[in-house]
């Protein structure tokens, strides 16, 4: 009768470490040798990164592994989208799925820690000594599917669209129509630039945005006060009792009274 492949593996096994006691490895030169060519091929695969990049870029004229340098940043920008690592992906698409106060805690620390948890747990609560993959389907789905999802939250991740910019910049000429103030063309500024500095990821305004953290709708808000202290208020909300906020000084007195304008235009319609 065939014997047990187990034990066929057994024998081998038991077979290799004899040889190993008897003949014996010795760390120099074997291993030192192994772990000199490892590490010279490591250097120059550095070493031909970096050529490339310095050879095929020239200044701010990015190449195949990008520019040299980049244009200085520009504070009061109000067009650009951060964006997270790539190997951050995956939890950025997360953030998205469970966008509502509420959730964000499960997204960011909940499915993290308990996956964590549960990874760190298994050698402790899976002690069969069988590691063929064949007879550990549980094991084997449950991998397949942690890496698929991945895999898919990190795409998706990365090509997700932000709501930001010219896609709301397209409202302003609907919400000056409406709140009246499209022949004032500070007040129009005001909206473009309300537009595109993600003030609408927490208020809603015309019937567009999240409405998140207890924000509120700025629809009507020009009701309530006139230009000069919503300037003051943007440049610093905690002075106002707002420690949700952060401050738009950034942006500069001119933008800012712009913003003060549209906001003070905005009576409800």
């Amino acid at each position: 009768m065939a014997r047990d492949l187990g034990e066929l593996n057994r024998e081998d096994f038991a077979r290799y470490k004899d040889d190993v006691k008897k003949e014996g490895k010795s760390f120099f030169p074997r291993a030192l040798f192994h772990d000199t060519v490892m590490s010279l091929v490591v250097v120059c695969v550095i070493v031909a990164l970096a050529a490339i990049w310095y050879f095929d870029a020239d200044g701010v004229k990015s190449g195949i592994l990008g520019p040299w340098y980049t244009e200085p940043a520009d504070p009061a920008t109000t067009s650009f989208v951060p964006r997270p690592d790539w190997y951050f992906y995956f939890l950025f698409y997360l953030l998205r799925i469970f966008k509502w106060p509420e959730t964000v805690f499960i997204a960011t620390v909940g499915i993290p820690t308990i996956a964590l948890i549960l990874l760190i747990g298994l050698p402790f609560y899976d002690r069969r000594r069988e590691r063929r993959p064949s007879r550990r389907p549980v094991a084997m789905v449950a991998a397949v599917l942690t890496v698929l999802s991945m895999a898919v939250l990190t795409w998706k991740g990365a090509t997700a669209k932000e709501a930001l910019g010219s896609e709301l910049v397209a409202f302003v000429p609907e919400w000056a129509q409406e709140q009246g103030f499209a022949d004032d063309p500070q007040a129009v500024k005001g909206a473009e630039l309300f537009a595109q500095s993600g003030c609408l990821n927490c208020h809603t305004y015309l019937g567009q945005g999240a409405g998140n953290l207890g924000a509120p709708d700025l629809s009507s808000i020009g009701q309530t006060n006139e230009a000069t202290y919503f300037v003051r208020y943007l440049t610093n909300p905690a002075a106002f009792g707002n420690t949700v906020m952060g401050s738009y000084a950034y942006l500069g007195q001119e933008n800012l009274d712009a913003l003060g304008a549209f906001l003070a235009a905005s009576k409800g319609g």
